[in-house]
């Protein structure tokens, strides 16, 4: 698998990152970056304890993350979690579970196709602990 290849299958911009960043050792750099990245888990512990303020700032961290990176699908999720959560309350919406779980479930295939891509690479990268 290549790295427009692996673009493609989590349903990201590669056109974007390659007017960015041109060279594709780059993107994939920054593409391993992002599996340290600890906002999903601190947005999901955050909706998980009621935390309003920190699970917006986790979702719109998370947002940019996805943006600069052009993961459009998971971008597409977090985007509409971070809206929802832009509202000043001391209480996450209800719509926020089914929200949520698209959030997850994009998340999950993102990290998914970025581990497949690693492994087809022989960059292996030790499994994250998720702490959600």
């Amino acid at each position: 698998m290549t790295i427009q290849e692996c673009y493609q299958a989590m349903g990201g911009d590669f056109a974007q990152m390659r007017e960015r960043l041109c060279s594709d050792t780059l993107i994939e750099r920054f593409i391993i970056k992002f599996l340290d990245d600890d906002s999903y888990d601190l947005l999901c512990r955050a909706v998980r304890e009621g935390r309003h303020e920190e699970a917006f700032r986790a979702a719109h961290t998370l947002k940019g993350v996805s943006a600069n990176l052009g993961l459009t699908r998971l971008l597409t999720s977090v985007e509409k979690m971070t809206e929802l959560l832009r509202s000043p309350s001391d209480a996450i919406p209800a719509e926020a579970a089914v929200l949520m779980e698209e959030v997850e479930r994009d998340y999950a295939w993102t990290v998914r196709v970025i581990r497949t891509y690693l492994d087809s690479a022989g960059r292996s990268k030790a499994p994250a602990e998720n702490q959600s």
